[in-house]
């Protein structure tokens, strides 16, 4: 391996190798993204307005009937007009809500779609099964993510391959891993078998993801998603296989790209600096959360229930999406240079596709030491990628 081994930063300031020169800039001097924060995460608490807190289940609940309502008329509208001037701008459109829908079932999964357990995992549950999620194994994984959230070895979402890991993966699973677009049609594989290194299926009772007291929930969750594949394959032998894919296949693939692309790049590729990862005593639930980043998707921003609103969430999942903005905008002055405001987007959010190609092109792989890293190149893997490209 031709990476340079990056160094613990100290407590104060110190910056590992690997970091990008960028943080030189007279902007950034004094500014070391890995230090531990001058607040608390009860300051940015009290920053947030009370009215932020609370949940409304009605208030929920019209966002899922207004989706429904969105994906039944796309639906019929494609089936009405049938011709091939209309089924991509639908396949897009459907896809987009289907990733609303996953955004929705992820509330339930917190628990910020309403106080009423009952009420999130019924909604959950419907929500998340109709797009081939399993609720609970992803709920409880999902979980996993947030209280790990930025550690190297615990964090379970686009957590990084440590060095020896990535050395130890063969060369075409390297190019697949970080070549665009590949990556972004990971998400159904990960719910098989998880990460490079990592073991389990969010469809196994029990896997190593779940505690004993959780195997009926994961159960529960695997029967659902079963129940809607069935229901696929009925549809496919009644309308055939083809106008199911035309109507449901594709736009599912369209929202494994959004959900792969979007939570990507919550923790990785932002354009000023390379993000740190953590381990033992320098990790904290705080300085955790700090490592992600908001991200501005224009129109799309309220279709997916402000969820590039990110840094907010990670830290307070329990606050409904509806009011992340708001409790954004009021905490920014607390958060200071640790949050990264994020470039303003188009209608359509074109500029994030540099983000992640660049961040995909450049991230490899975190030293196998040190409590500090941040993502390091493989040089060959680099040029390779760059060549394709040109």
């Amino acid at each position: 391996m031709e990476g340079v081994e990056t160094k613990q930063a100290m407590n104060g300031g110190g910056v590992p190798n690997g970091i990008p020169n960028n943080l030189n800039k007279e902007d950034d001097a004094d500014f070391d993204p890995s230090a531990p924060p001058p607040f608390k995460i009860a300051e940015i608490r009290a920053a947030i307005p009370k009215h932020c807190w609370v949940k409304n289940p009605w208030r929920s609940l019209s966002y899922v009937l207004r989706d429904l309502v969105v994906i039944f008329a796309l639906a019929a509208a494609a089936i009405y007009f049938n011709n091939w001037y209309v089924w991509p701008l639908y396949w897009a459109a459907q896809g987009t809500m289907f990733w609303a829908l996953f955004v929705l079932g992820h509330d339930c999964g917190h628990g910020s779609f309403s106080d009423s357990r009952l009420l999130n995992n019924v909604v959950g549950h419907f929500l998340h099964s109709v797009i081939l999620v399993p609720y609970n194994g992803w709920r409880i994984s999902h979980r996993t993510h947030h209280q790990n959230h930025g550690h190297v070895e615990n964090d379970e979402s686009w957590v990084p391959l440590t060095e020896k890991v990535y050395t130890s993966l063969d060369e075409n699973t390297r190019k697949f891993r970080f070549r665009v677009p590949y990556p972004i049609f990971a998400y159904p594989f990960y719910l098989w078998t998880r990460s490079p290194g990592k073991q389990g299926s969010h469809f196994n009772p029990y896997s190593d993801l779940f505690a004993p007291n959780e195997r009926n929930d994961i159960i529960t969750s695997t029967v659902c998603w079963t129940v809607m594949l069935a229901f696929l394959v009925c549809m496919s032998v009644i309308v055939g296989p083809v106008q199911v894919l035309k109507i449901y296949g594709v736009p599912y693939w369209i929202f494994v790209m959004w959900l792969d692309m979007v939570t990507y790049l919550h923790h990785h590729g932002y354009d000023e600096h390379k993000l740190p990862w953590y381990r033992g005593k320098e990790w904290s639930y705080l300085r955790g959360g700090l490592t992600t980043v908001d991200r501005d998707y224009g129109l799309i921003n309220n279709i997916h229930h402000d969820i590039g609103t990110h840094v907010i969430h990670h830290l307070f999942p329990q606050i409904p999406h509806y009011h992340l903005v708001e409790a954004t905008r009021s905490a920014k002055h607390v958060l200071g240079k640790y949050y990264r405001e994020p470039k303003k987007s188009g209608l359509f959010p074109y500029h994030l596709i540099n983000n992640l190609v660049a961040s995909m092109s450049n991230d490899h792989y975190v030293s196998d030491t040190g409590d500090i890293v941040f993502y390091q190149t493989d040089p060959k893997l680099y040029k390779s990628l760059k060549n394709k490209l040109i």
